[in-house]
């Protein structure tokens, strides 16, 4: 075991080493942010970083421009760090992607000396368009993990965390048409979109009363008429489906549609909709889990215990389908500070934003250790994953 603590100690003081280019990396991702499908900056400087440092890279991968895949060895296990860049609407890196992505490459390059000396491989996957198209679940689906052992992530957030437990999710597309006429004059002529999308909301705010606790939805509506003297003959809007699992979304979806047929039923308006961008509700493995657990102890940071409920989304998730996988977080900003949130990115480059990045890449690299050179813990993390399937 002594072996393992010196590698790991070897890792972390890489990741000191590249301290400064990693923070200078992660603050021109900031600024530079780029929303889903469109990361054409942050994907060309993280792959060329991986490149600099001895990394084979593919671009493009899984028909996916914005995509990439750098590698470093070519043993076995294979353990893939998967890299997050993509930013949010209006708020750019309110979820901190610009300290996942680049912690991911962190690690990588920090690991490259316990691949030399125990063998096996690591892979950093850049996955775009998290946040609004599910990217993994597309790169999942074209075979982007089928080859890797173990998959890990880490994310910035409020809270230290061995692994966050995702809920399932799917966006609905809903556009209704209606027929326009003068709002005055002759409103009888008319059919109104815009009513049958608020009769709608007002559907969905009474079906909440009587969902599972866990259960979300919410929406907003995207376009809402043209001007006030005219019955609205267009409107759309998007909306977001959460669940525990995917029994109780499936039921939930038939719910939600409801709303909507009722609506249009209702108003006359024509009701066309369109289900897309699942993500898979995310198993964590509890093995993997509490290795990382440990490697945050050891960097001072002590993670709360495993949730038994999720919150939010992820399409790690349909990664966590293929392979062994966890999500854990670092706390970079106080708890009364919400992720997606105009303070919550300007913790992303705040002093405990850096501090983040370097412990997560920290933390990942000693994880891809103790796999590297401990047989038996990958063994025992794949015997959970195909027990739970």
């Amino acid at each position: 075991m002594d072996i393992i603590k010196k590698t790991k100690s070897e890792a972390t003081k890489k990741v000191d080493a590249q301290r400064n280019k990693l923070i200078a990396l992660s603050h021109k991702i900031h600024e530079n942010p780029e929303p889903g499908f469109n990361e054409v900056k942050a994907s060309k400087w993280l792959s060329a970083y991986l490149e600099t440092n001895g990394f084979k890279i593919e671009r493009g991968i899984c028909q996916l421009p914005t995509a990439f895949r750098g590698s470093y060895g070519n043993g076995r296990p294979h353990i893939a760090f998967m890299a997050e860049y993509d930013a949010l609407p209006e708020i750019g890196h309110a979820c901190g992607h610009n300290i996942i992505c680049t912690a991911a490459v962190g690690a990588a390059v920090s690991t490259k000396s316990a691949i030399d000396q125990f063998g096996g491989s690591i892979v950093v996957i850049g996955t775009p368009a998290e946040e609004i198209y599910g990217g993994k679940s597309i790169m999942a689906e074209r075979g982007a993990f089928d080859d890797i052992d173990i998959a890990m992530i880490v994310h910035p957030s409020t809270s230290n965390l061995a692994s966050a437990l995702a809920l399932a999710c799917i966006s609905l597309e809903v556009e209704f048409i209606g027929k326009a006429a003068h709002a005055a004059a002759l409103p009888q002529e008319g059919i109104n979109a815009l009513e049958a999308m608020i009769l709608s909301f007002n559907g969905i705010n009474s079906l909440r009363q009587h969902i599972s606790e866990q259960a979300r939805i919410h929406g907003i509506i995207t376009k809402g008429g043209d001007a006030p003297n005219v019955v609205p003959a267009y409107t759309a809007g998007s909306f977001l489906v959460r669940a525990i699992d995917d029994a109780y979304l499936e039921e939930l979806k038939g719910k939600v549609l409801n709303c909507f047929k009722a609506a249009s039923l209702a108003t006359g308006a024509k009701l066309k909709y369109r289900w897309k961008d699942y993500y898979a509700p995310l198993t964590i493995n509890r093995t993997l889990a509490q290795a990382f657990a440990n490697n945050m102890r050891a960097l001072g940071r002590e993670p709360q215990p495993l949730p038994e409920r999720g919150f939010g989304s992820s399409d790690v998730g349909n990664v966590s389908r293929i392979v062994p996988t966890i999500h854990p977080e670092v706390a970079i900003a106080p708890r009364n500070i919400s992720l997606h949130s105009s303070e919550f990115a300007e913790a992303a480059v705040s002093k405990e934003g850096n501090r983040g990045l370097l412990d997560g890449a920290k933390a990942l690299a000693m994880t891809a250790v103790d796999l590297l050179a401990d047989k038996d813990l990958v063994r025992k993390i794949k015997e959970e994953f195909f027990g739970t399937k």
